[in-house]
């Protein structure tokens, strides 16, 4: 009940924010946000380079019908989320997205991207939904505050080149619906409980273990069979102490595979 509070308050604070916010410079911010994305990425395709075009400024929702973007309302230059699967895209994690302040959704799946992801995603994109970074070529850690990300319900690494270990706050993500790190190179503990995601969403990954929690009850169990046998080889010691003591005239040898008693 909480959690659709919580989603009912955000969806009006975006909409106070857009009809706050000044229209002009709400929509100078998402072109110079495509503006700049579209310099920052190799294109070989020419895809973005030839529908991706600014000459008419002035013209209300232009860029809502650029290819991949998808606008709050066709008739407003504001960016609702970005689709750019599988186009062809190179070079490092795009620039400029910290000005389409209004952005829910990014896909960049399935292309050739490289790189680092931002350390600072969080900072750039606080109000994602969903991120879709999958079947690139991503490597280094995974950033420790995309659990910032309040609202995120998807989020997808699946087939980088992602080291380290999955962050331990992820499992304050809430409202997380969808994970997926499978075919990289992490390592270390799920933070997530079983049944919370499929075990297919982290194959691929030899270093990684599941889960935090069930790491502890193993390294908790050990130490208790350890315990028992200490104090069992303890005990055993005890009573064979107490049996010579008390009882000097017995004691078994073995001949041998003849064992016999000898009487003192």
């Amino acid at each position: 009940m909480s959690g659709m509070a919580d989603d009912i308050r955000f969806v009006l604070w975006l909409l106070l924010l857009l009809r706050g916010s000044s229209s002009c410079s709400g929509s100078d911010l998402d072109v110079q946000c495509l503006r700049t994305l579209q310099r920052s990425v190799i294109d070989p395709n020419g895809i973005l380079k030839s529908s991706w075009i600014f000459d008419n400024t002035s013209a209300a929702g232009f860029i809502c019908r650029f290819t991949g973007v998808e606008c709050w309302h066709p008739d407003e230059n504001r960016v609702l989320s970005l689709h750019l699967s599988n186009l062809g895209l190179e070079g490092q994690f795009p620039q400029g997205l910290k000005n389409c302040t209004s952005m829910s959704g990014l896909d960049l799946s399935s292309n050739n991207f490289s790189g680092p992801i931002p350390s600072d995603i969080s900072l750039q994109m606080p109000f994602l939904t969903s991120l879709d970074l999958s079947y690139n070529s991503f490597l280094g850690e995974i950033p420790l505050l995309i659990y910032n990300i309040t609202y995120l319900n998807t989020l997808n690494l699946q087939h980088n080149q992602l080291s380290g270990q999955i962050p331990p706050q992820f499992s304050l993500l809430g409202r997380l619906e969808a994970f997926n790190v499978a075919d990289n190179q992490l390592s270390g503990a799920i933070p997530f409980s079983p049944q919370r995601f499929p075990p297919s969403n982290f194959a691929g990954n030899q270093g990684l273990y599941c889960c935090a929690g069930r790491s502890k009850q193993r390294g908790r169990s050990k130490q208790r069979i350890n315990d028992e046998s200490s104090i069992g080889a303890a005990a055993g010691f005890v009573v064979g102490f107490v049996v010579a003591f008390y009882f000097p005239h017995l004691f078994v040898f073995s001949q041998g595979l003849h064992p016999y008693v000898f009487r003192v």
